[in-house]
Formats: structure tokens, C-alpha cells, sequence
């Protein structure tokens, strides 16, 4: 008997109702639109997100050796950023800016027209002092523990008289390289405005290294940087 009434039961669904070639390209363009608003939406966060929160950049010459190689790729935050000493920036250098001789800050007359990549050693309001006889750098008269610098500091380069103090609204900055780099020691850089600095460096992706005439990239150094 059971049976019998499940049959029953059954017999009285109705049978599902297929769509009309109307309704199927109709839900067919539907899901395309549907697909299309996903990949906007999607290329807009990117857009976004490159344009004022991080941003790839790639390293270019032996300046932050050892810390950085040439050809390291890394992502730069930008998003509300304020520089702080020791932190590993992306600088706009368009001019170099020195002091007079009444302190004040003015152009150099000179700039490498270029995006550099360097590390914050003071802030303003701080003190700075190279003392290359003895290879280091001071800041606020401490000298500064520096395991990241590829070998003691042997130049200043002559833009500045030390020990200085460094202007508001301006850092310094040197390479980790020390004795190759042009940096704020030069006139070519010298004091940076916080407004060229774009952004803060803060992981690497990868290294591209050349293998006859094809660069491919090598994940071994895949991680955060400081």
C-alpha cells in the first residue's frame, strides 16, 4: 500500500517547465553582465589599490646592497604614510636641496630627475652627524647600531656641514651601501622633502636575473624587508 500512495503522490508533481530559447538568451546574457560587473568591480579595487595604497617598484643599481640587490622587486605602501628613521623609502628626487647660509633650505641646482630608493636616518628636528673617521653615523649624539650597512661610512660627499640639524618638513637619507651611493650626503639629493617621499618599501617579491638575454624571476628572497 505504501507504495501504491508514493506513486500516487508523485504522479501529481508537475513536470519541471523548460525554458524558451527566448528565456535561455536571456539568462545567458544576464550571467554575462553578471561576469562583466565582477571584472570591473575587481579592476577597480586594483586600480585603487596601486594608485594610493601599494605600489611595485624595482630596485636599480647597488645603493641598498646588502639589504637590496638590483633588480629586486618590491611592493611600496603609500597609504598615509609619514617617514620614519629606519624605514626603507621610494624618493621622487626632481632637485637636491641644501642649506644657505642662513640655514635656510634651497635648491642645489642639481637632481638625479629619478625615483631612488634609500633609508631614513633622521627626521626633522633630529641631529645628524658623519664622523668618517671613526666610520659611523650619530643621531641626537647616539651612535646609530647599523647590522644592515654594507661597510662603515668613508665619505660625506660635501653637501652639508656636521653635525646638523635637520629642517621640519625634511629627512635624510642614505644608501645601506654606504661608500656607493648618492644620497642626502650630496648635493645631488641632499635633504629630502617629505612630499617626494612616495612611499614606504616593505616586502620583496622577488630577484629577476638574467640568463643569457631572458630574465627570469628567482623567489629566494621572497618576504618582508627592513
Amino acid at each position: 500500500m505504501e507504495s501504491v500512495e508514493a506513486t500516487e503522490k508523485n504522479s501529481d508533481k508537475k513536470p519541471a517547465t523548460e525554458l524558451t530559447p527566448e528565456e535561455k538568451k536571456k539568462s545567458l546574457f544576464d550571467d554575462i553582465i553578471e561576469i562583466i560587473e565582477t571584472m570591473l568591480i575587481t579592476l577597480f579595487v586594483v586600480v585603487l589599490l596601486i594608485s594610493y595604497v601599494t605600489r611595485p617598484v624595482t630596485v636599480d643599481g647597488s645603493s641598498m646592497v646588502p639589504t637590496l640587490q638590483d633588480q629586486d622587486r618590491l611592493v611600496m605602501l603609500r597609504l598615509l604614510y609619514t617617514p620614519k628613521q629606519g624605514d626603507i623609502v621610494v624618493v621622487y628626487n626632481s632637485n637636491g636641496h641644501v642649506l644657505d647660509s642662513n640655514g635656510e633650505v634651497v635648491n642645489s641646482g642639481y637632481g638625479l630627475n629619478e625615483n631612488i630608493i634609500k633609508r631614513v636616518i633622521a627626521t626633522e628636528g633630529q641631529k645628524i652627524d658623519i664622523r668618517v673617521d671613526e666610520g659611523l653615523v650619530y643621531v641626537d649624539d647616539e651612535a646609530l647600531d647599523e647590522p644592515y650597512v654594507n661597510e662603515a661610512v668613508r665619505s660625506n660627499d660635501g653637501a652639508f656641514s656636521y653635525p646638523m640639524i635637520i629642517p621640519e618638513g625634511y629627512v635624510f637619507v642614505m644608501g645601506d651601501n654606504r661608500n656607493h651611493s648618492t644620497d642626502s650626503r650630496s648635493v645631488f639629493v641632499g635633504l629630502v622633502a617629505k612630499e617626494d617621499v612616495l612611499g614606504k618599501a616593505y616586502f620583496r617579491l622577488c630577484n629577476m636575473e638574467t640568463d643569457g638575454k631572458k630574465q627570469h624571476p628567482v623567489f629566494d628572497t621572497f618576504g618582508f624587508i627592513g
